[in-house]
């Protein structure tokens, strides 16, 4: 359950409590989790979406989940939810806005390798400043308003107590020996070409929203994507980023920016780097 405490600080208008709201966002993906792990250990059918991504029960019961939560946590605030979006509904956001991807990594979900998350994230002008990252098949949270924290947690449980949780930050970057890290699911060949520009020593691959986290824990220095993607796909992990140090940049240098409806809430190219003075662009 959250603490009372918790919802009181979530109900006050700006300027938000982004530590508070960050812990709100990691309680209700936790939540949502034990629905998502529920239907992975099950048989689950997958549908195919009008943009030819694939959808299953996972994600949309786990938004129903993260929908009903905030709506009795943090009233008044515009949502965008990735399946809502799906079918058309998008809710006029204005400068505030909560992002809700309920299942990022479902072809993750569907090889059934575990690297799926449910992220969730707070944009003001622009700007991701709060955001949860929770990864159920793995049992680890990563979440941050001002500052940054990872924490082990089972898929409905309860927050460990603030003893249990670990700040985290960004490595500077290791002269010439870059650990890079890529997509899984989605190689390209722009990709390979800004990868073959850097003294990569070590390249990963990896799932959903891990790549940011990795990057926020220190476990890597660079993450390109030059792919499209989705604002709901990035604002969490970007949050989770920025609040450990590091930044997620366009191609002209400028922080990867939000809440832009006239591009339908898609993003451009982006390359998130944990020390960003040795970021390439």
């Amino acid at each position: 359950m959250m603490s009372v405490a918790i919802l009181a600080l979530a109900k006050t208008p700006a300027p938000f409590d982004f530590d508070a709201m960050a812990e709100i966002f990691a309680t209700l993906a936790v939540e949502a989790g034990l629905e998502i792990m529920r239907i992975y250990k099950e048989v689950c059918l997958f549908r195919t979406k009008s943009d030819n991504s694939p959808v299953c029960d996972a994600d949309e019961n786990a938004e129903a989940i993260i929908l009903a939560g905030l709506a009795r946590c943090v009233p008044g605030i515009p949502v965008l939810a990735e399946e809502q979006a799906s079918r058309g509904q998008f809710p006029d956001c204005g400068t505030t806005m909560i992002l809700v991807d309920p299942l990022d990594g479902t072809r993750e979900f569907m090889g059934r390798n575990g690297e799926f998350t449910v992220n969730i994230a707070l944009v003001v002008d622009g700007v991701p400043h709060a955001g949860a990252v929770y990864a159920p098949a793995l049992g680890k949270l990563w979440f941050a308003g001002d500052h940054a924290f990872v924490c082990d947690v089972v898929p409905g449980a309860a927050l460990p107590q603030r003893s249990f949780w670990r700040e985290i930050h960004v490595r500077a970057a290791p002269h010439g020996a870059l650990v890079a890290l890529a997509s899984r699911s989605h190689a390209d060949a722009e990709t390979e070409a800004y990868l073959a520009r850097l003294p990569v020593s070590e390249r990963r691959s990896a799932g959903s929203s891990l790549k940011f986290c990795a990057l926020a824990e220190g476990g890597a220095d660079v993450y390109p994507r030059f792919g499209p993607t989705m604002e709901w796909d990035t604002a969490a992990g970007d949050a989770v980023l920025r609040a450990a140090g590091g930044a997620v940049l366009s191609r002209d240098g400028a922080p990867l920016l939000y809440g832009k409806a006239s591009d339908h809430f898609r993003n451009a190219a982006f390359i998130a780097w944990g020390d960003v003075s040795a970021a390439v662009l």
